[in-house]
């Protein structure tokens, strides 16, 4: 089983391609979003942590979403985990490699998702369009607006990961400006390769 990092800014189709890794190759999605809302709603040590960093308004530290990464790799094991959302930063990307390390294990590829800014844009508002119609709620950070800051953010933070992962050549960029379907075999073609 490979291990993977996605790269990429918001709306370019991470979590879409994690899915569908998960489904075809039943690889476990480390979504760090997902894991902090579930830690928070947890009566555990962790839990409290975040809740209480969260109700600050503050940001959750490095540590605690380390501890919920290594927690994760603890319970699940075998490997075959798709990193979305994580790391976010130069920091996070050492600490990420240290504890792959330690567990004995190693990243296999990390892959970048290449889109257009104007497109993402684009994309989001067509999401919350899309929600909107089907009668579904809209993420609230799915306007133009909070995305664009979002976007600000991950060239600001995120973005640098790209120079660190090429100089240790496990970097493989992808056009996610194609169909869901073509990134998808893409990347499969990436793993298979590894």
């Amino acid at each position: 089983m490979a291990n993977v990092i996605l790269l990429g800014p918001p709306g370019a189709g991470k979590g879409t391609q994690a899915k569908r890794l998960e489904q075809a190759r039943g690889m476990v999605q480390l979504s760090t979003g997902d894991m902090l809302r579930a830690a928070r709603g947890s009566d555990t040590e962790i839990g409290r942590m975040v809740a209480e960093v969260l109700d600050r308004g503050a940001l959750v530290t490095d540590e605690i979403v380390i501890g919920l990464i290594e927690a994760k790799l603890d319970e699940t094991g075998h490997g075959g985990f798709i990193f979305d959302g994580f790391p976010r930063t130069l920091r996070q990307a050492d600490a990420l490699g240290g504890l792959l390390a330690r567990k004995g294990l190693a990243l296999d590829a990390v892959i970048e998702l290449v889109v257009d800014d104007a497109a993402l844009v684009g994309r989001i508002v067509k999401r919350a369009d899309e929600a909107r119609a089907a009668g579904l709620p809209v993420r609230r950070d799915d306007t133009p607006e909070v995305f664009e800051a979002r976007l600000r953010e991950y060239y600001k933070s995120t973005a640098p990961l790209v120079g660190y992962y090429w100089a240790k050549g496990d970097l493989v960029q992808i056009d996610g400006m194609a169909g869901m379907q073509s990134v998808a075999e893409a990347i499969a073609a990436v793993l298979d390769k590894r």
